[in-house]
């Protein structure tokens, strides 16, 4: 069972069999070029695990939806080339950037992790907004 709070007007925080994922999401105006049509969102994520039993993240999804409704999905092992292990009440954080060709967008995915038994499950990261500086997000399509 997941549960979705949100964390401030742009992040998301999502707790999934114990995890906690909360990503807070960024404008890099200094490595965006509106004007070609290039904007860079950075998004510092920190998993935290506040459950009974460690787990290990082994791999990430996620779905990337741009101002035009055009999907992208990234997948891979670990992430920034790490595979950490979560004991109980211990966390990871990291860093990353998404590129996008439209002033808005949306991302959302999960980690895939798995428990010292071997069982795995998906810790899902909640629908994060990436939003340039008067960005109109007035023509957001219904969900």
């Amino acid at each position: 069972m997941s549960e979705i709070l949100t964390t401030n007007q742009h992040g998301s925080e999502t707790t999934s069999e114990g995890i906690r994922v909360r990503v807070v999401p960024e404008f890099l105006s200094g490595q965006s070029n509106p004007e070609a049509n290039q904007y860079v969102f950075g998004y510092r994520v920190r998993i935290l695990n506040e459950g009974d039993d460690s787990a290990q993240l082994i791999a990430r999804r996620w779905l990337i939806i741009d101002a035009n409704g055009e999907e992208h999905e990234v997948e891979g092992p670990g992430v920034v080339g790490h595979q950490p292990v979560l004991d109980p009440g211990k966390g990871f954080e990291y860093s990353s950037y998404c590129p996008l060709e439209t002033p808005w967008g949306t991302m959302e995915g999960a980690y895939r992790m798995q428990r010292d038994d071997g069982s795995v499950f998906d810790a899902n990261i909640g629908r994060f907004y990436l939003v340039a500086p008067g960005a109109d997000t007035d023509q957001e399509t219904d969900e």
